[in-house]
């Protein structure tokens, strides 16, 4: 069966591999928002932290032995740490300041940790095997599903919806909210607010570890992986509405998909076709398409 003159197992293929892409987009955005929604920073190391999460996963599977179960439970709250310390040592000096402080700071971080991992392992991709238990597929008559991207789906889409739930329908979301509009006022109702917006930094740093120990068993462990991403996924960010939860999550997602079908209609253009929207949402809605205008 074809569809406008393409086989629909081509089309379904790349589909698939649209919505992996708008997974890690989604994930990856979502950490961005989170952060810069509610701490007014454009972390430009999430990028180097979501590598840090695929080279903590080939690093305890090959170092300890422990496998890619304990790595989705443990990497995030490594690098997660790592995030904290970073926040409270080089960050939390620069909140007063403009914010391209803060921007060139993470900025240099990156580099820094990008670097160092192509010093010690080189640009070549390191392999990280799927799981046993996610290994093979399901046969669905018109496509072949492999059941480890099903899985990173599905757990991207749980984890994005849990953030949003937490942040905009929970007491602990409406005293981070309120702590970015009015942190003296939450500090009077006796909450730490420093230690809130560190714990937020860490958070967002863990969903990009996250992303990354998923994504070690689809694409090749390489210091380079989180530079060739981080660029498409501030242009989602941006799309979505800068700060904006929901809107990191849907555009991810569909973003995702329209590179999938344009690899099948336009191949030429898919590498592009994010930034083109990107270009043209900022020139109809400059605040994004979940975005508000300040």
């Amino acid at each position: 069966m074809d569809i406008f003159g393409i086989p629909i197992q081509a089309m379904m293929g790349q589909l698939l591999i649209g919505l992996i892409n708008g997974s890690f987009y989604a994930l990856l955005s979502l950490g961005l928002a989170v952060i810069f929604g509610l701490l007014n920073i454009i972390n430009f190391t999430h990028g180097a932290q979501y590598m840090l999460g695929a080279f903590g996963a080939y690093l305890l599977l090959n170092k300890f032995g422990l496998g890619y179960w304990w790595s989705l439970l443990l990497v995030p709250l490594l690098v997660g740490a790592a995030g904290v310390v970073i926040e409270r040592t080089m960050l939390a000096r620069l909140y007063k300041l403009d914010h391209l402080y803060g921007l060139l700071l993470t900025f240099g971080l990156g580099l820094m940790i990008q670097g160092f991992f192509r010093n010690e392992y080189g640009s070549t991709g390191l392999p990280y095997s799927i799981p046993e238990q996610l290994s093979g597929g399901y046969n669905l008559g018109f496509m072949f599903l492999p059941k480890y991207r099903g899985w990173v789906i599905l757990a991207s889409l749980v984890v994005c919806l849990a953030t949003w739930f937490v942040i905009e329908r929970t007491k602990l979301g409406g005293y981070l909210r309120a702590a970015t509009e009015n942190p003296q006022l939450v500090q009077a109702f006796g909450i730490n607010v420093p230690r809130m917006i560190t714990l937020t930094y860490g958070f967002g740093v863990a969903l990009a570890a996250l992303a990354g120990v998923m994504a070690a068993p689809i694409y090749q462990v390489s210091p380079q992986m989180g530079a060739d991403l981080i660029i498409v996924v501030f242009a989602v960010v941006v799309i979505g509405g800068m700060g904006s939860i929901m809107g990191a999550i849907i555009t991810g997602f569909a973003l995702g998909l329209v590179e999938g079908l344009t690899k099948v209609f336009y191949p030429e253009a898919s590498t592009t076709v994010i930034f083109v929207i990107m270009t043209i949402v900022l020139l109809i809605r400059p605040a994004g398409l979940f975005g508000t205008q300040k």
